[in-house]
């Protein structure tokens, strides 16, 4: 493994994990953690695959959070680095990094043959955060990440009380998240900023496949529904016995289907 580092548009510094000999894949990780939350996936695939890790910028460790932050300024990022790649690449988001390669398509997809989307929370009929968010964002500017990363668990991705109660019960876990408490707010507010609607997304006509899990919150597998409904060329695959965190919990599962999804892009 070694690492990549591009220039965004901005000037800042991008980097990425490189590892495996294939297929281009690029990964944008979700929220809440930061690249190595997919180091399961990522063994499964880098056997057949060059699997890219972009590490997203407000999660990296002591990160200095340019606010607002924004969408448009991931989308940077991903196409910097999918510049680094040898065309074609199989982009692959997960949650709000989902919602960043999104965003990267639309901003320039050259070196881009397909897409691979696990449960964008896109703002489609409804904000994602709303005032929900201004809850988060007040707890974590009066000083307490904890409560801020219980509001998000709770109330924006909308867990189970009980659920994300025990989660933030474990030291380890609670200190985990608690790091990345400002950078998650941040990332809501930006999902946010784009505002409702996805009529953006009919031009959009690269192969696109939307990953659910089939025990997933009811609204982010409607948010998906609304997205598939807008994008020309688009299917959707569910996870059995999964929610939004098989990247975690079953790691193999989200590989096989990874896998399957570059055999049928790369193929055509």
């Amino acid at each position: 493994m070694h690492h990549l580092r591009a220039s965004s548009r901005d000037g800042r510094p991008v980097t990425a994990l490189d590892e495996g000999h294939g297929p281009n894949l690029l990964v944008v990780h979700p929220g809440g953690g930061d690249v190595t939350t997919w180091d399961g996936v990522a063994r499964h695939l880098a056997d057949d695959f060059r699997v890219v890790r972009l590490q997203r910028r407000i999660y990296i460790p002591e990160a200095d959070i340019a606010l607002p932050h924004s969408m448009a300024v991931e989308a940077a990022d991903i196409v910097a680095v999918a510049g680094l790649m040898e065309p074609p690449v199989l982009l692959v988001g997960h949650s709000s990094g989902a919602v960043a390669a999104l965003e990267a398509a639309l901003l320039d997809r050259s070196a881009l043959a397909g897409l691979c989307l696990y449960e964008p929370p896109l703002p489609t009929q409804d904000l994602i955060a709303g005032t929900a968010g201004e809850r988060a964002r007040a707890a974590l500017d009066g000083g307490d990440p904890v409560e801020a990363m219980r509001i998000h668990m709770r109330d924006i991705v909308r867990m189970p009380a009980a659920l994300v109660d025990a989660m933030l019960a474990d030291p380890s876990l609670r200190a985990a998240l608690s790091r990345h408490s400002a950078a998650q707010v941040a990332d809501d507010e930006a999902i946010d900023a784009l505002g409702t609607g996805v009529d953006r997304f009919a031009r959009l006509d690269i192969p696109t496949t939307l990953v659910e899990g089939e025990l997933s919150p009811a609204h982010l597998r409607e948010r998906l529904a609304d997205l598939a409904a807008a994008l020309p060329n688009a299917k959707t695959v569910t996870l059995p016995g999964q929610g939004h965190t098989a990247h975690l919990n079953a790691p193999d599962v989200l590989a096989t289907m990874i896998r399957a999804v570059a055999g049928q892009v790369f193929a055509a």
